[in-house]
């Protein structure tokens, strides 16, 4: 497989400043970023090679239909997203030091991916049309695994009572609607809230109104 040296656009200071991709995971890279920011309808695969700096015929090589790239990128974003959150939940943590970790663990995945967030907005509004599959059937296992922890640390009285149902997709806004609407936010906060010090501020201040929520002591900093 052919590869080629890129620069890539981390975070500031990361020691990955300088990575090689294969053509394959640079179109993959330039379909997540094209389909985040036009959405898959404005997204064509022109578009995506030119951004890889390839043609279409090569792209093709790859991968035989926009739709089979659109899967594939989701499937990346959805293993990565659902794996990162299930070993947050496996960890040894228990009571309200679990519940930061998966909390944090989402802002993480998502200040590193902020076209995770953009794509995934799009195709939850289309009903998940362009995957040919049902986004939230993919995600409700892991949903109902952590209703039935919130469940029971309440039952235990660890965590004061609140439809957990509720708390979580509180929790999920909390986070996506942060970086999905992050232009409206910029002009709200006059900041760059993309920033990682920005990121981190509205982390702990999610993390506070929880921790007052469910434990009732707001003694975090």
């Amino acid at each position: 497989m052919s590869t080629v040296s890129v620069r890539s656009a981390p975070p500031e200071g990361d020691e990955f400043a300088n990575v090689v991709l294969s053509t394959r995971e640079q179109i993959l890279a330039e379909a997540l970023r094209c389909f985040a920011h036009a959405g898959y309808d404005g997204t064509s695969l022109n578009d995506i090679a030119a951004g890889v700096g390839i043609r279409r015929p090569s792209l093709l090589h790859h991968f035989p239909s926009k739709e089979a790239l659109y899967g594939d990128v989701f499937e990346t974003l959805l293993s990565d997203w659902l794996e990162r959150i299930a070993d947050a939940i496996a960890s040894s943590a228990t009571g309200w030091e679990k519940f930061e970790i998966v909390v944090r663990a989402g802002f993480e995945l998502f200040e590193e991916n902020p076209d995770y967030v953009r794509i995934m907005r799009r195709e939850a509004l289309d009903g998940g049309t362009h995957l040919g599959i049902d986004l939230a059937a993919v995600i409700k296992p892991l949903f109902d695994a952590s209703v039935s922890y919130l469940e029971r640390e309440m039952s235990a009285g660890t965590f004061r009572y609140h439809e957990p149902r509720h708390l979580l997709i509180t929790g999920y806004g909390a986070i996506l609607t942060y970086f999905s609407d992050a232009p409206l936010i910029d002009g709200l906060l006059s900041q760059s809230v993309l920033s990682r010090e920005a990121v981190s501020e509205h982390c702990d201040a999610v993390i506070r109104f929880f921790h007052a929520a469910l434990v009732g002591e707001t003694s975090l900093p």
